[in-house]
């Protein structure tokens, strides 16, 4: 027995409503200030510390000399945050205080004096840090983020805990950072280092300090969990109705787009939360294969909407998206340029195809906008339109909003293909 259309739609409608407000929740509860309560009793280590770039792994001990060594402030206004995901506290890096295009090795170093009693203390690590970090008491390594050293693998930050020796307490120690930039990564003028300072904490303060952290880490990026799901939910969606659809070449297409969109998206998690990829990989995977290859998809999908299909568009998008694929591996940016906006050229030759001989033109023309948007945001921010906002104090972004819009409209759109088989394609 088939599924009538709009049995379909009732199901759309409960996964977006049910996709939405689980969103908010986690948005709502991410987003909430640290408790008062827990900092007054674990304040961050912020104020001035000794800086020196390059690296030295005696620069950790108790009793190294750094009068000379330059002072960085890791104090921030009240209402700091950083652009991306709403982390509190928020200071410009070392290549706004003296070091402008600096990538590499530089430590930090402070007093600590950790208070008297009886209770066990523990360093929250940096939030935010560009692009790995090493945390030492007194000349002891407690941890880190990454792997730096011989052989650097940097990853994405995200919280991290580490216990003081039990013997710090009531004594005043040296905490030192070494910091790490990988070279070649693309810098902002206040990138560089160490962005929140870490926190010193007694527990069980830290331990429910650390669960907020990570509560505003996961909001930060639960959007590219939700949408990939959703689109990985529309895409079985469409393979189970292909046979009875009127676009059965669109519906395939559309399914490879979406699955290299999903990856794409939920790439942003894994390096947030996880070690899985290194961030060097992350770039080379987005710059090299998901933003070129998912591109190529969206124009090869759009291109099957109408009728006939344009062989000079797939040829055109297939040359395209080897020039893209040879941008991201030389890094050549003029080369990535050529390619998106020939891509962009493309998929307005196909719109104005639609407009004159697609099916369901409005509902399409507004889906096909609403995926256009969300492929060229870096380019509408160029020109002045944001593309971050911040809902509940953590940040969501422009492709982000709009696929949470788009990602509906495509489910609709497929369904009703059910009822426009007499436009098949021959």
């Amino acid at each position: 027995m088939e599924t009538p259309p709009r049995l379909y739609m009732t199901w759309i409608a409960a996964f977006t409503s049910l996709a939405f407000v689980g969103t908010v929740v986690v948005l709502a509860i991410g987003g909430r200030p640290d408790p008062a309560a827990l900092r007054a009793v674990a304040p961050l280590v912020n104020g001035p510390w000794r800086f020196h770039p390059g690296d030295d792994p005696r620069w950790a001990a108790q009793n190294m000399d750094d009068s000379a060594w330059e002072t960085i402030d890791l104090s921030a206004p009240a209402t700091s945050i950083d652009g991306d995901v709403g982390l509190p506290n928020y200071v410009d890096g070392w290549m706004a205080h003296g070091h402008p295009g600096y990538q590499g090795y530089a430590w930090y170093r402070r007093d600590v004096t950790v208070p008297a009693g009886d209770r066990a203390w523990d360093i929250l690590g940096p939030t935010a840090v560009e692009d790995g970090y090493e945390l030492y008491w007194n000349g002891t390594r407690l941890g880190g983020s990454g792997q730096i050293g011989s052989s650097p693998r940097v990853v994405g930050t995200r919280p991290l805990i580490f216990p003081l020796p039990s013997d710090a307490t009531g004594t005043r120690g040296v905490l030192a950072i070494r910091a790490f930039m990988q070279p070649g990564s693309d810098a902002a003028p206040n990138s560089g280092g160490v962005h929140v300072a870490p926190t010193l904490a007694p527990r069980p303060q830290s331990e429910a300090l650390y669960r907020v952290q990570w509560w505003r880490t996961i909001a930060g990026y639960i959007v590219e969990v939700v949408e990939p799901l959703a689109m990985f939910a529309l895409i079985g969606l469409a393979l189970g109705i292909r046979s009875r659809s009127s676009q059965p070449r669109f519906i395939v297409f559309l399914c490879v787009a979406l699955a290299l969109s999903a990856v794409k998206r939920l790439d942003n998690a894994i390096v947030s939360w996880t070690d899985l990829l290194s961030l060097p990989t992350y770039v080379w995977l987005n710059n090299v294969l998901w933003m070129p290859l998912s591109l190529c998809a969206w124009t090869w999908t759009w291109n099957r909407w109408t009728p006939r299909r344009s062989p000079a568009i797939d040829i055109g998008a297939l040359f395209l998206t080897a020039l893209g694929v040879l941008a991201g591996v030389l890094r050549v940016a003029t080369m990535t340029h050529v390619f998106r906006f020939g891509m962009l050229a493309l998929l307005v030759w196909i719109a104005l195809r639609i407009v004159r001989h697609g099916p369901m033109r409005g509902m399409a023309m507004v889906t096909m906008l609403s995926i256009l948007v969300s492929q060229y945001t870096g380019e509408l921010g160029s020109i002045g339109i944001p593309t971050i906002w911040f809902p509940f104090g953590i940040g969501v972004t422009l492709t982000q909003y709009v696929y949470a819009w788009a990602i509906p409209l495509l489910a609709v759109l497929t369904v009703n293909t059910l009822r426009f088989r007499h436009h098949s394609v021959p």
